[in-house]
């Protein structure tokens, strides 16, 4: 199956006319995007957009052999010019098979929002599914599903559409998944390549084309991350955005709640709301357990109160006791978290805090878990294959 991608973008394109955000600015020359439109063995085009005779001339195709214009979604704006020989573009209603003389079999998949999804299969049984902008399949929970060979959709809009997709058995370790719909609430250049490699997918030029069945890279999920940054940095966000497509994920708040405090009972509120309902919580400091069971991705929020927990454990606030035992006793809670880390075959994010980039702590307790927290840090660095620092909202990737 050969699929030429005519456009990538939104339905009003990258970058958007009269926008002046700093995407759109920046969306320019090979980072500029049409409408998205993708081509099937020359022979279906899924949606119709402005300039597509002209975009599939430029990657070398040409649409005299389509026998089949299938739309997504409805269409805002004037009513886009079909070119000369091209068929009547339409939608298919939900759940109704098409067979094209071309051999191929389409099947209209219902979404939980405006819009068609299609199934594609060639007839060779490759397996295409091509999603509108802002859908996710409904009705998934019958599965479990074959996994397709190719899924192109809106992974930015709708990361959790690739989370059920994932949860039904549709999007396996092998299935090539094409971010297309791209708007600019995301990032362009490295950045985009960036976040959609820590969901499996990727996204490509308008008129690239893929045949399915090539070998391809999958761009490889890290098993184990740890995102730093220094408070308000936009770490905690980085950090779920890495597990927005997981169809579960397992958050442990390191926090535990606190009686009569209304601000920090804010915080959490936050938290929880900008989290995906599917996810699920547990307030407990006890790590190792965890990192040791098998189970869904973990989401640790954060080391910082970990340390702050554990050495309330040993007594390290206090001058004595950390010389008389509670160095040691801390050191040894911290090399068995760092050896659960190394050993756990989980899927883990971790969130911690920079802390030694400021003022000096004016007392010894201060300065005491500063030092510890950047030794641990370090170390549960070493054992991840990611690292990140997020500043001012920007991940930097410093290991990875």
């Amino acid at each position: 199956m050969e699929l030429t991608l005519l456009g990538t973008g939104a339905p009003l394109g990258l970058p958007r006319p009269d926008c002046p955000c700093a995407v759109c600015a920046r969306s320019r020359g090979t980072r500029a995007r049409a409408a998205t439109a993708l081509l099937v063995d020359g022979a279906l085009l899924l949606d119709l957009t402005p300039g597509a005779a002209l975009a599939a001339a430029r990657s070398g195709h040409s649409l005299v052999g389509v026998r089949q214009v299938l739309l997504t979604h409805p269409h805002a704006g004037p009513a886009v010019e079909v070119p000369a020989g091209l068929p009547t573009a339409g939608r298919v209603p939900d759940g109704r098979e098409l067979t094209l003389i071309s051999g191929h079999r389409v099947r209209a998949v219902s979404m939980d929002s405006p819009g068609t999804g299609y199934e594609v299969t060639s007839a060779d049984g490759e397996r295409l599914l091509y999603l509108p902008p802002g859908g996710a399949p409904a009705g998934l929970t019958d599965g479990p599903l074959d996994p397709y060979d190719v899924v192109v959709a809106d992974v930015t809009g709708r990361p959790d559409g690739l989370a059920r997709l994932r949860a039904a058995g549709a999007v396996g370790p092998a299935t090539e998944v094409i971010a297309v719909h791209l708007d600019h609430d995301a990032p362009t250049g490295a950045e985009l390549d960036r976040r959609l490699a820590a969901g499996g997918a990727r996204a490509v030029p308008d008129g690239t084309t893929l045949y399915v069945g090539d070998y391809h890279e999958v761009p490889e999920v890290p098993r184990r991350t740890l995102v730093t940054g220094g408070a308000r940095s936009g770490k905690s966000v980085e950090a779920e955005r890495r597990l927005e497509t997981f169809p579960e994920v397992l958050y442990v708040a390191t926090g535990g709640t606190r009686e009569g405090d209304p601000e920090w009972a804010e915080r959490v509120g936050l938290h929880r709301e900008r989290r995906p309902g599917s996810w699920r919580t547990a307030e407990t400091c006890e790590l190792v357990p965890l990192l040791a069971e098998d189970g869904p991705a973990l989401l640790v929020d954060c080391l910082s109160l970990w340390l702050t927990d554990a050495m309330d454990r040993v007594g390290a606030w206090d001058d004595e006791t950390w010389a008389n035992g509670g160095q040691a006793a801390l050191r040894e809670r911290t090399a068995e978290l760092v050896a659960a880390v190394r050993a756990t075959r989980r899927t883990v994010v971790a969130v911690t805090n920079e802390v030694g980039s400021g003022v000096v702590p004016a007392t010894a307790a201060g300065r005491r878990f500063r030092d510890e927290l950047g030794r641990l840090n370090a170390s549960f660095a070493e054992e991840c294959e990611e690292v990140v620092l997020v500043v001012a909202g920007q991940a930097l990737v410093l290991r990875g």
